[in-house]
């Protein structure tokens, strides 16, 4: 059974992050696995930085540890079993990197429904489920 389950979320998206959290809890309960939430966020762009105070990038890296750990000590599970990761760039590439240097056997993702914008343009899930090197379960509503 999967020992690891990360589950990337996202902070803007309570509805879905919920889903997958929930999934997630679902079976790591089977095996008392341990469970990293992940959230990446978007580098700021160069074009923006001459308009923002000096110590933005250190505000907003602290903003969102806080709301992250808020998030995470809100999981009805063993609190010594949840963990999380606070990363910067594009979703996938840092989710699938965070899934190997943590050693994720299982990624728990949630997504919406599929909409032409997402087949036109792409999706992080479908991302994700392409090219993780373990398993992945995608949580929709």
């Amino acid at each position: 059974m999967y020992q690891k389950i990360l589950t990337p979320i996202d902070l803007s998206e309570p509805a879905m992050t919920q889903k997958a959290i929930a999934a997630a809890i679902e079976i790591a309960k089977m095996a008392k696995a341990q469970i990293r939430l992940v959230y990446v966020q978007a580098l700021t762009p160069l074009a923006f930085m001459e308009y923002a105070p000096a110590d933005f990038d250190e505000r907003l890296r602290e903003s969102t540890e806080g709301e992250l750990t808020k998030a995470a000590a809100q999981i009805d599970y063993s609190q010594e079993l949840v963990s999380t990761a606070l990363r910067f760039g594009a979703v996938y590439p840092e989710v699938l990197a965070e899934a190997q240097s943590w050693g994720a056997d299982l990624i728990v993702v949630g997504s919406h429904r599929p909409s032409m914008s997402t087949y036109l343009l792409g999706s992080n899930a479908k991302t994700i489920v392409r090219h993780a090197n373990c398993s992945v379960l995608v949580a929709r509503n």
